[in-house]
């Protein structure tokens, strides 16, 4: 007894435990599952207030559905069982809760009589209408037919209508992509032979072309259904790697079946695109861009009024959603449906006091193209009064007005009246500027930038400055120019340490004073060596870089890369804080990785279920092991797991370790050591005269026998120390390749098998089998 209360207690407290999960994350699918399962076990009375719960935040979840209308068959709860199916039918087309629908309706009209079969059989076509055309309806359309030839005939029409109704539904069955088309069809055949053998002949060969289409069909539907989880539930976008694969599923579906790949008409086409939506939306139910597909794909079919549905279905889905909103008032505006328009955008509006400053723009420029000027005017001097307007509310309504209504003076007074409340905002004061360029007030844009400067603090007036000093170079002369510039290096300087610095004239000034949009005064290498001066200019100061600048040539790597680039750009890069990088993980199966590690024996362990396609020997293959560096070892093990096409890690060590990359001498342990630098080499296949470090001559002695080494009949492997990578590499890359070609033939006739060889140098190394 003891331990009864004990079980009861505990399964009280993961209910507790499950519900505040709930609470904090409603769309826990653990959770919900748990839920669900600890319903099953409870009296129906305990249990609805739990599935309403799940289903309430779940509502396309089919399998929660089906628990539920089946708790209240248990009970013989009709009434309940028949509000169920009428809330949840139609919003999930999902087989196993239709069919547990039918079981439903033939229990309780199975007693009735004729009425009752009547009854069945109109749940049947009702059934079949939706859902019939899922691939897993194939024992639907059976049951279906085996109820139909279980029907009393008492006279000799009855028995033709009888025949008549199982022909009709053999055929609609043939003709449709299921798993059990190919069934189907012999059951069919052998129906009409066991009727009629000169009719069947004609019937079957009408239909045989029909038949070969749907199972052709049903083959190709089958790779594109077979990625898709129908056990999952619908929650909203997290950018998991499941959740995308699964929205890449179904958009590969939508669009095999928007194809029309069984060349069927435009009706029964369109009739199987929309349940694939209907479908998809059962698990991709909070995903904005799924509604509006299926809303657009109605609108441009010419279904208006189902693509309104579907996007008042979205908007009870999706209520925040203020992307769905516009599109909903966009569709209403153009089909001449104003009014409704309006109320969309009165919803986003809300009260009007916490509205946003888009959808007072939003509606302001609907009114002025519907209402005209005077009904935008009246709403935007009510907008305004909003504690929430924002400067973008005067910018648009002042080029409305000057855009659109050809009104500059009203459009400069918005402007100024915008001014008194926005003077701290630089964005607002740069969106002025332009507009008074627009009029060429040359006089009211220079008292304006100095109206703005001089109340704006110097670490938000950066791009006033900016903006300022292009006017300049536009309207004004050589000494306005010069005087704007020496204020801005004023300005700017108190908000930096290197003030004094900033205050120094730079070649930088001239090649920006004497640019033109896309045009230098320079070229590109140019910038980017002034880019990189002004970069240590900067930093010269700095205790770490100043140690770093006077290690000479050896510590330029501590220098972005980019600014010593020949680029199009000149910026400055900005590299990562490589300590914070984490593995990018998936969520994938963790057996299907390499447990990361940094030693040579931890990634030997790892790799050790890899095979070894390029036949190497055993001892072979750990020499390799033992002569990689610790750095490439780390990379490798540490790699994320990933599905899909990979490259094989065997097959690219080995490519590495044949190719021109320097590495260290190995002792006995494996470990790798320093390398001894010799001179530079010029020799590169790009032909570039970049001088490198090389490996000495016993970095090469050891790198060539473990590269040419290979498994030959007479197990010599002293014979092949004197490989190809002995000669000077040559630099004509079409001489490379003839190169490997060559070998390619000659190994292939000699030993029937290629082996992967060095990507630079053409070698080729493996097994000789």
């Amino acid at each position: 007894m003891a331990s009864v209360d004990n079980g009861a207690q505990s399964e009280t407290k993961d209910q507790a435990t499950t519900s505040t999960t709930a609470a904090t994350d409603p769309y826990n699918v653990e959770a919900a599952e748990i839920l669900a399962s600890s319903a099953q076990h409870m009296p129906i009375a305990q249990a609805a207030p739990i599935y309403e719960q799940i289903l309430s935040l779940f509502p396309t979840a089919s399998k929660f559905w089906k628990q539920y209308a089946e708790a209240h068959m248990a009970v013989n709860n009709d009434d309940a069982i028949k509000q169920i199916f009428s809330r949840c039918l139609l919003n999930c087309l999902h087989i196993p809760l239709w069919r547990c629908y039918i079981r439903f309706i033939r229990k309780v009209n199975e007693k009735k009589g004729a009425d009752g079969q009547d009854e069945i059989r109109k749940a049947f076509d009702f059934m079949l209408g939706y859902v019939g055309a899922d691939m897993a309806s194939g024992p639907v359309w059976m049951e279906y037919i085996a109820f139909l030839k279980s029907l009393p005939a008492q006279t000799a029409q009855e028995e033709s209508i009888r025949m008549t109704a199982i022909r009709k539904t053999y055929q609609k069955a043939i003709i449709t992509p299921t798993h059990h088309v190919e069934q189907l069809w012999r059951e069919y055949e052998n129906f009409e032979n066991s009727v009629s053998r000169q009719l069947a002949k004609g019937l079957v060969s009408e239909y045989q072309p029909k038949y070969n289409s749907a199972r052709a069909v049903y083959r190709e539907q089958k790779k594109y259904v077979d990625e898709i989880d129908y056990n999952m539930l619908a929650v909203p976008p997290t950018g998991s790697f499941k959740e995308e694969q699964q929205w890449m599923a179904w958009k590969r579906f939508l669009t095999f079946e928007k194809g029309n790949p069984q060349r069927i008409d435009s009706v029964s086409s369109n009739k199987r695109i929309i349940f694939t939506y209907e479908q998809c939306l059962m698990y991709l139910y909070h995903y904005q861009d799924v509604w509006y597909d299926y809303a657009t794909w109605h609108a441009k079919s010419g279904s208006i009024d189902s693509a309104i549905k579907v996007f008042q279905r979205a908007l009870k889905a999706l209520p925040d959603s203020d992307t769905l909103k516009y599109a909903y008032a966009e569709l209403e505006e153009s089909r001449g449906a104003i009014q409704p328009a309006r109320k969309i955008y009165e919803s986003l509006l809300g009260d009007g006091v916490n509205a946003t400053a888009l959808a007072h723009i939003q509606f302001i420029r609907f009114l002025r193209r519907n209402e005209g000027v005077e009904a935008a005017r009246k709403y935007f001097l009510d907008a305004r009064k909003s504690p929430d307007c924002s400067y973008h509310v005067y910018v648009a309504y002042a080029l409305i007005a000057f855009c659109l209504d050809k009104d500059s003076k009203i459009a400069h007074n918005i402007f100024e009246a915008g001014l008194k409340r926005f003077m701290h905002e630089p964005v607002y004061i740069l969106e002025y500027a332009d507009f008074l360029s627009r009029l060429n007030d040359e006089r009211n844009i220079r008292a304006l930038f100095e109206r703005a400067l001089s109340s704006l603090p110097p670490e938000e007036s950066v791009e006033v400055w900016k903006r300022y000093i292009q006017f300049e170079q536009t309207y004004g002369d050589l000494a306005s120019m010069l005087k704007v510039e020496q204020r801005r290096k004023e300005a700017l300087s108190r908000t930096g340490e290197d003030g004094a610095s900033a205050l120094e004239s730079s070649l930088q000034d001239v090649v920006s004073r004497y640019s033109f949009m896309d045009l230098w005064p320079c070229s590109s290498k140019d910038l980017d060596h002034l880019a990189r001066q002004e970069w240590l200019a900067k930093n010269i100061n700095k205790k770490a870089e100043k140690s770093a600048v006077s290690n000479g040539p050896a510590t330029l790597d501590k220098i972005p890369a980019g600014l010593a680039s020949n680029s199009n750009v000149s910026g400055k890069v900005i590299y990562p804080d490589t300590s914070q990088t984490v593995i990018y993980d998936p969520r994938q199966k963790l057996e299907a990785g390499i447990p990361p590690s940094t030693t040579a024996s931890g990634f030997k362990a790892a790799s050790n279920p890899l095979s070894n396609p390029i036949g190497l020997a055993p001892n072979v293959f750990d020499e390799v092991l033992k002569a990689t560096p610790p750095a490439l070892i780390s990379f490798l093990a540490n790699l994320p797991i990933v599905e899909g096409p990979a490259p094989n890690v065997d097959i690219v060590l080995s490519i590495c370790l044949q190719s021109d990359v320097p590495v260290g001498k190995t002792g006995k342990s494996g470990t790798a050591q320093t390398p001894m630098l010799s001179g530079p080499a010029t020799s590169d296949l790009s032909g570039s005269s970049r001088s490198r470090p090389v490996p000495s001559g016993s970095s090469f002695k050891t790198r060539d026998r473990q590269s040419g080494k290979r498994k030959d009949r007479d197990r010599q492997e002293e014979d092949e120390t004197a490989t190809v990578q002995s000669q000077p590499l040559p630099r004509d890359v079409f001489r490379i390749r003839q190169i490997q070609k060559s070998r390619a033939a000659a190994t292939t006739s000699q030993t029937g098998s290629v082996s992967y060889g060095s990507a630079l140098s053409g070698d080729l190394s493996g097994s000789t089998t």
